[in-house]
């Protein structure tokens, strides 16, 4: 085995005992943190007042058996085709109990987040996976509510505020046998927990809004998913955005949550540079380098393990800090050695002698046994799924929050509706009062095309704001907490009000003013097609979103669809004219242009009369009939009436959500089959274990 004995002959292999800093840096964290701090007593009070009423419900939540989470020589993979295989995990092996807290540590890029992914089963679809990963001795994947991930990134609705953030997940996650009281006291004791009582009634904020802090967000972001007390809690550099003070008393509550709700949970956590004070809440450490375990057992081991290999730390420096430092090869940094630090030797040489003395050791082969018997431990499955909240409750909640959202973001439907004034208000000047005159035939088709084709157009404004809605509702959708479905009907019915409000007003300038054909029912018909065609483009908007989540790359794909459509439409190419192959046969009948067109033009025509032009006349000496326009001028196929474009219309937009649906289903349930059996195919001679997600979502 290879030492570092060997570079220095005066190495000691004994480490300093670690010293805590002076008390004033510890004074000024007290200081700080004096609201987080000052939440305890009151907790304890709240939760005093209603142990009673909950009694029962605690006896039966203690005796849940508690989740052990064991992996045996995991492997994970990159795949590329151009640039091959790349192996970021190598042979790991480790285990997590109930009521201890195992911290994932390492330098940036060593593999924390993608063994926390594997662990979790979240991890793409060009990655492959090898390896045994048990819970509770059983190959299986956790029911919903067993189990919750933090992201590293702060997902969040920002234009709501932090109660009701919090307050919105709690009605979506919680049964609908807890009353509502109920859900909002528990919602109400969550955020006490982490701290937020102050910041309730502020706004997250976001871009262009000012809101809560950065480490703020990431406490609602624990907050909305131990709202369920899973048994099982991923946290993905939960610290991040935090300063040393409210990293420690994060860390603390997460590490002491089983005391309040009577949960064994098991905490699996990566964190990159933990504060002294964090680090000793840690149960065990896993110490992780270019994807291999340089150290895995005890936290408060580890520094005495590095300090037998030549490596002990200085006085009153942080462990995390010294531990970090050693196994970090990024910057080509000469490694102290020894007590006195008088030698050095290349980091790459340091970790490759602890990660080889760890293969040989004694601690290695603890945790393999330790693995091993949990393994074989006969301990309850978690096939169990706990309830969430009714598909009904589901939709209504979501209505309402969506109605919210859509309310605040003045980028939704506020600065449309602006723009769609000033649009109308444009067009009513210029084609005032069109009359009846030869001229106007074609003024008044003109006129509608535009009002259908361009009005419409401009919808894509709102993508970026549905962008963000999309990413709060798969990062939602992946820990379970309500269907495809429920959004997709929650959406499209808090987008009504204000796609009316966006129709009516715009819609009543544009067509008064220049005159269009008089009577309520043309007026009203007029509105339900221009807020049918609104409703198509947030659908195929809605879609494009599933496929192109980045906005920008939206925009022009959402730009570039509806472009073809407008320019197959019937008005810039007539329909007879278009060629039959591909763009009449069938894009020109896929268009919702088509259909729109049709519709407006007969009702904007049929029962008009128009004075001949000069040249020459219509069938009738003294007029031309607005049937002749529609055959003869626009080429309407007048064989059916313009009811039915408008119910093609409603059908379109059933087609359209519905698609949405399905490629969302399509994405969660055939890519990884799929991408399992391309990596089977690269690599056929290694067994690939695929783990679904381990939060089992609703099918709805």
């Amino acid at each position: 085995m290879a030492s570092v004995q060997q570079y220095l002959p005066y190495a000691s292999t004994h480490a300093y005992a670690y010293e805590t800093k002076p008390s004033n840096s510890k004074s000024e964290v007290q200081q700080s943190v004096v609201d987080i701090e000052g939440t305890t007593m009151e907790m304890e009070s709240f939760r005093g007042e209603r142990k009673n009423k909950i009694k029962g419900r605690d006896e039966s939540e203690r005796e849940e058996v508690g989740i052990c989470l064991t992996w045996k020589d995991v492997w994970v993979t990159a795949s590329n085709r151009k640039s091959g295989n790349k192996s970021i995990l190598e042979g790991l092996t480790g285990y997590a109990k109930p009521g201890q807290l195992l911290a994932i540590m390492g330098p940036s890029g060593c593999g924390k987040s993608t063994l926390l992914d594997t662990l979790a089963g979240r991890l793409g679809s060009n990655i492959r996976q090898t390896g045994e990963i048990l819970i509770n001795g059983h190959k299986q994947a956790l029911a919903y509510g067993t189990s919750a991930y933090v992201t590293q990134d702060d997902t969040l609705l920002t234009t709501l505020t932090v109660r009701e953030a919090v307050h919105y997940s709690a009605q979506l996650q919680l049964p609908d046998t807890m009353r509502k009281e109920e859900k909002k006291e528990r919602a109400e004791l969550t955020i006490r927990e982490m701290g937020l009582q102050d910041s309730m009634n502020t706004r997250i904020g976001g871009w262009g809004v000012k809101g809560i802090s950065g480490g703020q967000k990431r406490r609602v972001s624990i907050c909305i998913e131990i709202l369920t007390r899973p048994k099982l809690l991923f946290l993905d550099e939960p610290t991040s955005g935090l300063d040393s003070a409210a990293s420690y008393y994060v860390m603390k509550r997460i590490a002491t949550l089983s005391q309040y709700d009577n949960t064994q949970r098991t905490v699996i956590a990566s964190i990159h540079q933990p504060s002294s004070e964090v680090f000793q809440l840690f149960h065990n450490l896993c110490l992780l380098s270019s994807g291999k375990t340089v150290y895995f057992g005890p936290a408060s081991a580890a520094t005495e393990v590095f300090a037998s290999k030549g490596f002990p730390s200085p006085p009153l420096m942080n462990p995390s800090d010294h531990l970090l430092k050693t196994i970090n090869k990024d910057f080509d940094q000469d490694i102290e050695v020894g007590l006195a630090g008088t030698g050095t030797i290349p980091s790459e040489e340091a970790i490759r002698i602890l990660v080889s003395s760890y293969k040989s050791s004694e601690r290695n082969q603890q945790v393999q046994n330790e693995v091993a018997a949990l393994s074989q431990k006969d301990t309850s499955s978690t096939d169990k799924k706990r309830e969430h909240a009714g598909f009904i409750n589901q939709c209504l909640v979501l209505t309402k929050r969506s109605f919210v959202n859509m309310y605040r973001d003045l980028g939704y439907y506020w600065l449309r509706l602006a723009i769609y004034v000033a649009l109308a208000i444009t067009l009513a000047t210029i084609f005032y009062d069109l009359g009846t005159s030869y001229d106007s035939i074609k003024d008044r088709g003109s006129l509608v095309a535009f009002i259908n084709g361009f009005l419409t157009f401009m919808t894509i404004g709102g993508f970026p704001s549905f962008v963000e809605v999309m990413k709060v509702f798969q990062r939602e959708r992946q820990n379970g907490h309500y269907g495809v479905t429920a959004f997709v009907i929650g959406n499209t019915l808090s987008s009504l009000p204000y796609l009316l409000l966006v129709t009516l007003i715009p819609g009543a300038i544009a067509y008064y003013l220049p005159g269009l054909q008089k009577g309520y029912e043309h007026f009203m018909y007029f509105n339900c097609v221009l807020f049918l065609s609104l409703m198509l483009v947030e659908s195929l908007m809605m879609i494009v979103a599933s496929i192109v989540p980045n906005f920008l790359m939206g925009i022009i794909t959402g730009a570039g669809i509806q472009g073809i459509m407008l320019l197959l439409g019937g008005f810039f190419k007539l329909p007879n004219d278009i060629p039959k192959p591909v763009w009449k046969y069938p894009l020109h009948y896929v268009a919702f242009h088509t259909f729109a067109n049709q519709g407006l033009f007969k009702n904007e025509y049929e029962g008009l009369r128009f004075v001949p032009d000069k040249v020459g006349g219509g069938s009738h000496s003294n007029y031309i009939s607005g049937e002749e326009v529609l055959r003869n001028t626009w080429q309407v196929d007048m064989s059916y009436s313009k009811w039915v474009d408008l119910a093609i219309l409603v059908g379109m937009i059933v087609v359209y959500r519905v698609l949405f649906l399905v490629i969302i289903k399509i994405t969660e349930k055939v890519k990884p089959i799929v991408a399992s059996l391309w990596c089977m195919s690269v690599s056929p001679k290694r067994t690939i274990q695929v783990m679904a997600n381990p939060n089992a979502t609703p099918l709805h």
